[in-house]
């Protein structure tokens, strides 16, 4: 169950684990004020039924002594219709309930009374159909009704019991309380007592008894408990304080912990280096936990700016220094080319001018590749091949001897690399345009830069698109007995070193007169 809320806010899953872990106190509560209502209803049905039974005993003894005696005249009568002392003790026994309102007749079947009124009941009943049984009717606000037949079926008896006879019957004694009494017969509902001014609030208890004569059933009501304002209040108060609870406790830690951290979390994340967080609004926050956070930010804030400062400045100095270390190594390169210039022209052999020239072309390799290096200085992109082979080339040309025809071809595509291998690049070409020069005064020479075929002759491991293949093609490099010595005494190793220096092989094409080589660049210029 936790793994499943984990996705949901803090906020709601309070409120989820607030409502489980409360739900069941609010369940009890409501079952401790129902059961005591439910005792109350008890209370009151046990009165109900003692009541009851009261009431249905005397109706039955009243009911079944009346039938009795009307039962012993009309069999008197079915015997001998003449028979007026028969009538004269039913009269008698009926002698005080005529007084309340009772009539009873007993006539033939052609409808000649023998005993009784003429009238004895406005109430419609019908006679049974077997001699020995009671049939009754009811007619609302009137009255019961009775009937019954002789053995013979030639004589009938009708009795009828007035609604306020019955009533004063049915009225337990030394019973107080308000109820509601009446005679059921199927679907007929004669009331006896009424309960007065019942509303839609109003709880009753209701105990059915049956009184045993023509399927009568005597029903008394009494007011139970009613649904009051307190009753309410007891059943659903439970529930609200559950709800209530649940929500002051996802109100109270979304307004003092959620949201606040939600608005600190949405200014720590707009903040930029360099700034010093604004905490008006931290400060301002109802929890002083949460305050106390946003000055821990902002003291943060504060560090990280004066070490930001400290690292600038650390930046310039550095720099500077870089920029002096730079210029005075240009200086000394300077120094030596002019110190190597100066003993040149002093030379008295042409071996030892061409020396010099030698050696000046290699100080000046060097000084290429370091004033484009201090260029790049300020992009750290690296050094581009393009402007070091050309700067290089334009260098070899103004030091060539004047009776030398040199020419330089150059065909370079956009390449970055490291001073290394910039350095070892521009000493491989010096050398391989010297073994040229030396081969042949006026050579032509070509220097291309291109994309690699494929990556033949790498040492490591670098992705095809990083490599760029340098060729350098004259026909002073064709194989000849004057290439070889030269190789053999002074060139051969140097370039051997430069190759692996460049952790590739250095490829001759002796028929095409050609040199070769793979060289590992941080990637194209412009890209």
């Amino acid at each position: 169950m936790i793994a499943g809320l984990s996705h949901l806010p803090t906020g709601t899953k309070l409120f989820l684990i607030l409502s489980v872990a409360l739900l069941p106190l609010a369940l009890i509560a409501q079952f401790a004020a129902r059961q005591t209502t439910r005792a109350a209803d008890l209370e009151v049905a046990s009165h109900a039924r003692v009541a009851a039974k009261e009431s249905a005993s005397a109706l039955n003894i009243e009911l079944a002594g009346d039938m009795t005696a009307l039962r012993v005249a009309l069999n008197a009568l079915d015997e001998d219709g003449a028979d007026t002392p028969s009538c004269a003790r039913a009269q008698g026994v009926f002698g005080q309930q005529l007084a309340a309102g009772l009539r009873f007749t007993i006539a033939d079947r052609d409808g000649r009374i023998l005993c009784g009124s003429a009238a004895p009941s406005p109430v419609q009943v019908t006679p049974p159909d077997r001699p020995g049984a009671i049939s009754a009717g009811l007619e609302p606000e009137t009255g019961l009704a009775l009937a019954m037949i002789s053995p013979s079926r030639a004589v009938t008896a009708k009795v009828f019991f007035p609604v306020m006879m019955l009533a004063d019957i049915a009225r337990p004694v030394g019973f107080t309380a308000p109820y509601a009494s009446m005679l059921v017969l199927g679907r007929q509902r004669l009331t006896l007592q009424a309960l007065p001014s019942m509303t839609a609030f109003d709880r009753t208890e209701v105990v059915g008894l049956p009184l045993g004569i023509a399927g009568l059933t005597f029903e008394t009501t009494l007011r139970s408990a009613p649904i009051s304002s307190a009753l309410v209040v007891a059943m659903i108060l439970p529930l609200i304080m559950w709800a209530a609870a649940s929500g002051i406790g996802w109100f109270v830690v979304d307004r003092l912990l959620i949201r606040p951290l939600r608005d600190l979390r949405t200014l720590v994340a707009s903040y930029q280096p360099g700034e010093v967080l604004d905490l008006r609004l931290a400060r301002s926050m109802p929890a002083e936990e949460i305050r106390a956070l946003g000055d821990t930010f902002r003291t943060i804030s504060r560090t990280v700016v004066a070490h930001e400062a400290g690292l600038a400045e650390g930046l310039v100095r550095q720099t500077k220094l870089t920029r002096e270390v730079h210029h005075r190594v240009k200086n000394n390169l300077q120094v030596i080319s002019s110190l190597i210039n100066f003993h040149a022209r002093g030379a008295r052999s042409a071996e030892a001018t061409s020396a010099y020239a030698a050696i000046q072309r290699r100080v000046d390799a060097l000084a290429v590749v370091h004033r484009n290096h201090f260029a790049e200085l300020e992009e750290t992109r690296g050094l581009s091949l393009r402007s070091v082979i050309g700067d290089l080339a334009s260098n070899i040309r103004a030091t060539a001897p004047d009776r030398a025809g040199l020419s330089i071809q150059l065909d370079l595509d956009s390449y970055l690399s490291t001073q290394d291998v910039a350095t070892a690049v521009a000493f491989l070409l010096t050398e391989i345009i010297e073994l040229a020069m030396m081969v042949q005064h006026d050579a032509a020479i070509r220097i291309s830069l291109k994309p690699p075929a494929q990556a033949t002759g790498a040492e490591d491991s670098a992705p095809n698109h990083l490599l760029a293949t340098l060729r350098i093609s004259s026909p002073a490099l064709i194989d000849s007995d004057p290439l070889r010595v030269e190789l053999a005494e002074r060139y051969g190793r140097v370039m051997e070193g430069l190759s692996r220096q460049l952790r590739a092989k250095l490829y001759h094409d002796p028929l095409v007169g050609s040199y070769e080589i793979a060289i590992a660049t941080t990637g194209r210029d412009g890209y």
